[in-house]
């Protein structure tokens, strides 16, 4: 490759993977200059987790699914009665790792962690009636299981229609992915107001200065707000029961192709009782929307083909 990063349209796994430590004429700090690439990010390897470890948190990912009100003592008693003898501290890291907290107001930590360095922005949706599409975006991030090790993955869903109008996911919480799916969203379509929680990736320069040249207003979850992106936790539901739980990923290049598929028929196929039995994509290519505006919600509702890595691209010649 002769040319500069801006003639690259890879995701950050696909740089990572690009990059080749041998290269004889390219060092890996020129490699990751020309891909756009931080080195910290060319170095990261994953730690990984005990085989018991994992075990554990496919247990507590599948039942906070049925139970998201448990907490660490109570999601800690549930695997004592399931025979594991674990203690509250172990329960609290494994959950924090995943991203889970108990559904009741309060911050909500784990995958969502605020930087005290960037700013928060105000939340712009009280009393708000959303009306048609592409009024409001919302984004969130959540942890995926695979057969070995997690990814995290992050969608930006279109509040009206339920569309998911963009996806990606990562091996790492850098920003990098959420930017990369925010970019894509933008190039087809542009909302009044992104709508987000307090998280790092969300806070960042990147991700704001994105909405900000894209002239799109930028609101955040106060703090206690949790019900406030409730309609992409209910997505993270409906993409796990009848998706990740199917299945046992093997790479991270598997779950993009699954993933992909899923997120297709989601838009496309997957009707929505509260879409009056139409499918997020019928509802979000229509001008005018349903007789009842929806309201940005504040009050608690009832709890009811990638680039595979063992095949490296020759990107540097």
């Amino acid at each position: 490759m002769t040319g500069s990063k801006k003639n690259l349209d890879l995701t950050l796994e696909q740089k990572r993977v690009a990059v080749e430590p041998d290269h004889q004429h390219l060092s890996i700090s020129r490699q990751c200059e020309l891909l756009g690439l931080s080195r910290s990010s060319a170095y990261y390897r994953t730690q990984g987790e005990s085989e018991y470890n994992e075990i554990l948190m496919r247990l507590i990912d599948e039942q906070y699914i049925k139970t998201p009100f448990y907490g660490v003592d109570k999601m800690t008693e549930w695997l004592r009665h399931q025979g594991h003898k674990v203690n509250p501290k172990r329960v609290r890291r494994l959950m924090r790792l995943m991203g889970l907290e108990a559904i009741y107001p309060r911050r909500k930590r784990g995958l969502s962690v605020p930087d005290k360095e960037h700013k928060i922005y105000p939340y712009l949706l009280r009393d708000v009636e959303i009306r048609k599409p592409n009024q409001v975006w919302a984004a969130d991030i959540t942890y995926v299981r695979m057969y070995r090790g997690w990814l995290y993955l992050m969608a930006i869903m279109d509040w009206f229609s339920r569309y998911v109008v963009a996806w990606e996911i990562s091996i790492t919480l850098e920003s990098d992915f959420c930017i990369s799916a925010l970019e894509r969203a933008l190039e087809r379509y542009r909302p009044d107001i992104m709508n987000t929680d307090q998280g790092s990736q969300f806070t960042s320069s990147g991700w704001t200065g994105t909405l900000q040249a894209a002239q799109v207003a930028t609101s955040m979850d106060g703090k206690g707000r949790v019900f406030d992106n409730i309609f992409v936790e209910r997505l993270w539901r409906t993409v796990k029961i009848e998706e990740v739980y199917l299945r046992d990923y093997q790479t991270p290049a598997e779950a993009r192709v699954h993933l992909g598929r899923y997120f297709a028929f989601y838009n496309e196929q997957r009707i929505h009782q509260s879409l009056g039995y139409r499918t997020p994509a019928e509802v979000f290519g229509e001008a005018a929307g349903p007789p009842v505006a929806l309201r940005a919600p504040s009050v608690p509702a009832a709890v009811n083909p990638g680039m595979n890595p063992s095949k490296k691209s020759k990107i540097f010649v």
